[in-house]
């Protein structure tokens, strides 16, 4: 390795030990070898009414040489909003080449928040507001009392107004079900193309008591406009801080479209701490193979054999 490729290296590794310390649980690793990490930002008010998720990827080249790929995740940025907020960081990056700029980002973004807090803006779709407390180590958590479910397809709202009588539902499928320690998750999937199917879905789901009663009904989507060449794409953690932001990265991560994929929780009394989000994405990536949304493990490993057979042929063809 070069030396300035162990610099930059040093140099990512410095920046992240920083933000994890400087924000704690709201800073999360989703996946270290791949750098990926997001934080959950809010208004700074006691009962935040303003949050947003901010997720990046940190490529080889940052900060010397590369930006960080980011998404921006939250359920009321749109449209202006977004463009405005892209805008601006990328304005910060052009401003600070070469240098580590996540937490001007970060604190870029929360002072958009404050600044939505304290102005007329309307305030966002409430979430469910009673997710869970975290203890001990920062990833276990405990259930003090029931959570009270409010209608989380309400989130679709913003996108789905009028009536959707007229859409189709789409068939729905139901995954295996993993169980550890007396905690139990199954995830379902639906082939959507529209954010009315994504709610019908949602609603259908919920008229099944055993799924409405699940402690989390955690979801992401993901939806290929080919008009504008663009996903739409969304997640809900239902309480589960960070999970639906992650499963959104694992259907990024196996470039899935079209499909909107639910995982519910049911709790069994146990701590499972980062467990739990393993389960949520084996979960998940095992109903996508399942309906063939992507290639299971056998299947990669035979391509990649017959792509690694070809290339040897060819050689031996190049070397006569």
């Amino acid at each position: 390795m070069a030396a300035s490729d162990t610099e930059t290296a040093q140099q990512q590794i410095d920046e992240i030990e920083a933000l994890s310390s400087i924000y704690g649980e709201d800073w999360c690793v989703v996946d270290e070898d791949e750098k990926i990490y997001c934080i959950k930002i809010n208004d700074c008010l006691d009962q935040p009414k303003w949050t947003l998720c901010l997720q990046v990827i940190l490529p080889p080249g940052y900060p010397a040489a590369e930006p960080p790929i980011y998404q921006l995740n939250a359920p009321w940025l749109r449209g202006q909003d977004y463009t405005e907020l892209a805008n601006s960081l990328e304005e910060i990056y052009i401003q600070n080449l070469g240098e580590s700029i996540l937490y001007l980002w970060v604190e870029k973004i929360r002072e958009v928040l404050i600044e939505k807090a304290q102005s007329s803006s309307p305030e966002p779709d409430i979430k469910k507001a009673s997710e869970e407390v975290d203890e001990d180590d920062g990833d276990d958590f405990v259930l003090d009392c029931q959570p009270i479910h409010e209608d989380p397809v309400k989130m679709l709202n913003y996108i789905t107004s009028g009536s959707q009588e007229d859409e189709e539902l789409p068939p729905i499928h139901h995954g295996n079900p993993i169980t550890d320690r007396r905690s139990t998750f199954q995830a379902h999937l639906a082939p959507v193309v529209t954010p009315r199917q994504v709610k019908r879905v949602l609603e259908k789901l919920y008229e099944n008591k055993k799924i409405a009663s699940a402690t989390h009904n955690i979801y992401a989507y993901r939806i290929y406009c080919e008009d504008k060449q663009t996903f739409l794409q969304d997640c809900e953690d239902d309480g589960e801080t960070a999970a639906g932001g992650r499963l959104l990265h694992l259907m990024q991560i196996l470039n899935v479209h079209n499909v909107l994929v639910v995982v519910s929780r049911w709790y069994g009394g146990i701590l499972l701490g980062p467990d739990r989000f393993k389960h949520i994405n084996n979960c998940a990536r095992n109903v996508l193979v399942e309906y063939n949304y992507v290639p299971s493990v056998e299947e990669s490993s035979k391509q990649a054999g017959k792509s690694k057979k070809t290339r040897k042929d060819n050689k031996k063809r190049t070397e006569h």
